[in-house]
């Protein structure tokens, strides 16, 4: 396994910051946020001078019932060789959902905007696995997964997190990128015991480890990436690095940037804890060796997959509908936590349209957020973010709001730059070209 050393979350905002912290082995950069033929001044200078650069996405669902999609794979793969990365990392989650093709109730496919849990269970493991491989064929670089953070549980769950885990690791080869935080976080949130789970680990799978800081609400782990790194989260490092010697260990911010000092000291206490594994750790028994990608074969039939597959669709949209439509919850779930997770994932939703496109916020003021948490309630995101802004901003012009004229005017000649042009048809198209127009007019 190759060694990566410490490393820090690649972010415009600290880009600067990055360059001039000491130690500063590797990055990991948001491979969605990344144009291989236009990468940031600061990120190229990284490179220049020998930093390894490691892509780490976020939207491919391999957890999901739908096998990979084949374009998102193929720019994970170009950001991987643009940037020279000896692996990619992604998650074990799935962001989207939707029923089978040729189900009588069949809609578009729901996006999350988030991630979430997949059910430890047999069928799911199966489906995992099958989109793992077929990931595997089409990445350049080795691939590594991460444990997540989650809110909620799945009721009925047949596998504890270590033997999930290691389970797809024995069928697929695929490496893992152990989030300390995230295991801290399923401790608060769904009791369990990080020592049990890196007890059942494939330690030698282990690419690198994310650390990052949280907050407790109400008795719910927040796993924010906008706090301090915890003592409880630098605790779960030391339990990992009593077991093994990670090969990279890399702290994640996203947001409330601290200054430069603040983030040196952080992976200071990053660097005391890793420095103090037992020389040994690397070489402790009981834990299996990762195979190669050829173990694939060991993978089940197709037919069975296509069953799984199936079962695993009506679940998670069952569970994405109660999230983010306003659908009944399922059987077994905890009530109070998905409305937990709801309000999370609208949060986020809120938040993420806001910065693809600021000029909502400045518009609308302060009636940004509360109108947008009204429009998304009962509308789930189907196209994205950048669709999502728009298809808010044709909500507002067809009520012809906001109410002020020269806001609206200015709605509409935002919209309008950013839609192109379209079909006038009768209904809501209607309605909206005439919004737009009367708002152009002032009226």
């Amino acid at each position: 396994m190759r060694r990566l050393g410490t490393g820090i979350g690649w972010r415009p905002e600290i880009a600067d910051d990055i360059e001039r912290l000491p130690g500063i082995d590797w990055v990991e950069v948001v491979a969605e946020n990344i144009c291989p033929g236009h990468l940031p001044d600061p990120l190229r200078r990284l490179r220049e001078r020998g930093t390894t650069v490691v892509p780490h996405g976020v939207s491919l669902g391999l957890g999901g019932a739908e096998r990979p999609d084949a374009g998102r794979l193929a720019a994970l793969a170009e950001r991987a060789e643009a940037l020279g990365s000896p692996l990619v990392t992604e998650h074990i989650a799935f962001v989207r959902a939707g029923l089978p093709k040729g189900e009588p109730s069949a809609a578009p496919t729901t996006e999350a905007g988030h991630l979430l849990p997949v059910p430890r269970t047999r069928d799911a493991l199966d489906v995992l696995c099958e989109n793992v491989r077929i990931a595997q064929e089409s990445l350049p670089v080795p691939l590594a997964l991460e444990n997540i953070a989650a809110l909620i549980a799945w009721p009925d769950e047949e596998l504890t997190e270590g033997q999930f885990l290691s389970e797809l690791v024995e069928r697929t080869g695929v490496r893992l990128l152990i989030d300390v935080a995230n295991l801290h976080t399923n401790r608060v949130n769904r009791g369990e015991d990080p020592a049990a789970t890196l007890d059942e680990l494939p330690t030698s799978a282990i690419a690198y480890v994310h650390v990052a800081g949280g907050v407790e609400r109400d008795g719910v782990w927040h796993d924010s990436h906008a706090h301090p790194v915890t003592q409880p989260v630098l605790d779960v490092l030391a339990e990992l690095c009593a077991r093994t010697t990670p090969p990279g260990v890399l702290l994640e911010r996203d947001e409330n940037f601290p200054a430069a000092e603040e983030l040196a000291a952080e992976l200071d206490a990053i660097r005391a804890v890793t420095a103090k594994a037992a020389p040994a750790a690397s070489a402790m028994p009981g834990a299996p060796t990762a195979p190669g990608p050829a173990s694939a074969s060991k993978a089940v039939a197709s037919k069975a997959v296509e069953g799984a597959r199936e079962r695993v669709a009506l679940a998670q949209t069952s569970l994405l509908n109660s999230l983010v439509a306003g659908a009944p919850a399922p059987e077994g779930f905890d009530r109070r936590r998905l409305g937990v997770q709801s309000r999370a994932l609208a949060a986020k939703r809120a938040d993420v349209v806001g910065k693809v496109a600021p000029e909502l916020p400045r518009i609308l003021g302060a009636d940004y957020r509360p109108t947008f948490l009204a429009y998304a309630r009962g509308r789930p995101m189907t196209g994205g973010y950048r669709r999502d802004a728009l298809a808010f901003a044709e909500h507002l012009l067809a009520a012809e709001r906001p109410e002020d004229v020269a806001a609206r005017r200015e709605l509409t000649r935002w919209w309008r730059e950013r839609s192109g042009p379209a079909p006038v048809r009768p209904g809501p198209a209607a309605r909206l070209a005439r919004a737009a127009r009367l708002a152009l007019l002032g009226r």
